[in-house]
């Protein structure tokens, strides 16, 4: 493969990990960075979770944490969340983690992030990763077969992590 082909690959790579990425964070408010639970919200800590001070979490402790935070979200106070009060609580999320991702990659300070400031560091290397595992005889290149074969584990992997919720 001769070096405009590669990087043309590597181009066109990155930007469908940046994409997916985007639109996994959207889609599972799965937050960025560490401290960050499935929904995407600030883990609480061991002390703030065990409410009366044991030293141990018992179920109700935990159901009452469950319970605090879905009143959270329930804005009306109706105990039900409807549609716009889970976009509203999503939205709130996409902001933070939109100005955290501007915060950290920002290169140049503009406020907004170009392909070239999103391609830096982590991104090129989740692309990096990603044509090497897609890439199972280590040739260079990725044939329909092993493109194919990433889909297919990817998705078994999704679907067995859901089997075990």
């Amino acid at each position: 493969m001769n070096m405009k082909m590669r990087t043309a690959t590597r181009i066109a790579l990155t930007g469908l990990v940046i994409a997916t990425g985007f639109g996994a964070q959207a889609s599972s408010g799965n937050g960025e960075g560490r401290g960050h639970g499935k929904m995407g919200h600030e883990r609480p800590s061991f002390a703030a979770l065990d409410t009366d001070a044991s030293g141990t979490l018992t179920r109700e402790e935990m159901a009452s944490h469950g319970r605090a935070r879905f009143e959270e979200r329930d804005v009306n106070g109706d105990g039900m969340l409807s549609k716009e009060e889970m976009l509203a609580d999503g939205n709130k999320r996409a902001e933070r983690r939109a100005g955290k991702m501007i915060k950290r990659h920002d290169a140049n300070g503009d406020g907004m992030l170009s392909f070239e400031e999103m391609a830096q560091g982590k991104y090129e290397e989740r692309q990096s990763e990603m044509f090497e595992r897609m890439d199972d005889d280590g040739d260079g290149t990725v044939s329909e077969a092993e493109f194919a074969e990433m889909q297919h584990h990817g998705h078994k992997k999704r679907h067995m992590n859901k089997s075990d919720d």
